[in-house]
């Protein structure tokens, strides 16, 4: 027997009633939260690497990823996929293994340093308060994700995004504050800083 206009508005009134369940679930869904990370990461470098074979050319990528806490924890890596995204995470889980602590004076760090890697040098000087972070390219990001507000720097010998993150790091392994060298020595802390 054919539906007249009553019987099909009777039908989708009973199918309303039955949906918003549906869409609150969906809802639900949708607007869960993900657990908020203290973790902060930043893509430096996306490199796209052909490998000519014989079949024709392999694609794939290398992701240069750099992770932080902005409160003295930083660290660095690369990954290689054949897509980016999966690049991406191979990076981050590697740089979350190694991990440089920076001791802060204040708001910048204790002492200037020279970070060397490769023919990358990068010279990290402490600046005043307020006077931000003034660098360049990889070394800005590794310096913002690591937590310092005030510093100076300045890249020698290449432009090479990957090198540059790598000599700032090994900068920031260097840096040691009066309390880390008072231990070293055996010394008191007012001994060092005379």
């Amino acid at each position: 027997m054919p539906m007249n206009e009553n019987d099909r508005q009777n039908d989708r009134q009973n199918d309303r009633q039955d949906r918003p369940f549906e869409r609150r679930d969906r809802r639900e869904r949708r607007d869960r939260e993900e657990p908020v990370s203290e973790w902060k990461e930043r893509l430096v470098a996306l490199n796209r690497v052909t490998k000519v074979v014989k079949g024709g050319k392999n694609f794939r990528f290398a992701a240069l990823v750099v992770v932080g806490n902005e409160k003295g924890q930083v660290g660095a890596a690369i990954g290689k996929a054949k897509e980016v995204p999966e690049a991406i995470r191979k990076a981050k889980e590697a740089a979350m293994k190694h991990l440089v602590t920076v001791p802060f004076e204040g708001t910048t760090i204790p002492h200037a340093i020279d970070g060397l890697y490769g023919t990358a040098k990068v010279v990290l000087l402490p600046a005043e308060e307020g006077a931000g972070v003034i660098a360049g390219g990889g070394a800005r990001a590794v310096l913002e994700l690591a937590g310092v507000k005030d510093i100076r720097t300045k890249t020698f010998g290449t432009n090479n995004r990957i090198n540059t993150v790598k000599a700032t790091l090994e900068g920031l392994k260097g840096l040691r504050n009066a309390e880390t060298v008072a231990k070293m020595r055996g010394k008191a802390v007012e001994e060092i800083l005379g």
